[in-house]
């Protein structure tokens, strides 16, 4: 029931401001034409409005993602090092064995620099076990400290 007044209400204030614009366009038209002026860009209350929600909407979706999704960090740096044991296994399958470091897989590109750093920019820790069948590959997590709570195991994690 109240939602239904203060919609109302609202409703009322738009035709308002929506026929008091008009009014204002018009004899600004008027004005213009009589002396010859260049049209001014005038743009609608209701359009101001829309623009305006729209913005804090927006704002109010980067702010959110940031504050309430923590685990962005974890599924980000999961992505990555999954893209990176395609590109170990591209190059092992290629000269058949995996890189000693894995800056190799860059191919000294500095485009790709930054494919080798987690989601917090910090660089893995990359250690070939033996150069034929096995590596480890690990995120230093949030805390960038290896060997602790948060760190990011890879997923294929070879032995």
């Amino acid at each position: 029931m109240i939602e239904d007044i203060a919609l109302f209400f609202g409703e009322l204030f738009f035709w308002r401001e929506d026929y008091s614009f008009s009014k204002r366009k018009k004899a600004r038209r008027a004005l213009e034409k009589e002396q010859n002026l260049p049209k001014k860009l005038m743009i609608s209350p209701i359009v101001i409005v829309i623009g305006v929600l729209l913005l804090i909407v927006v704002v109010l979706k980067l702010v959110s993602s940031s504050y309430f999704n923590p685990n962005k960090g974890i599924s980000k740096t999961s992505e990555k090092i999954t893209k990176i044991e395609l590109l170990l296994e591209k190059r092992k399958s290629t000269l058949g064995e995996y890189p000693i470091e894995l800056k190799a897989i860059t191919k000294n590109n500095p485009l790709k620099k930054r494919s080798i750093l987690d989601y917090w920019n910090n660089k893995f820790h990359y250690k070939v076990i033996d150069k034929d069948s096995s590596y480890i590959l690990i995120s230093k997590g949030k805390d960038g400290i290896l060997n602790t709570e948060d760190d990011i195991l890879s997923t294929k994690f070879k032995h």
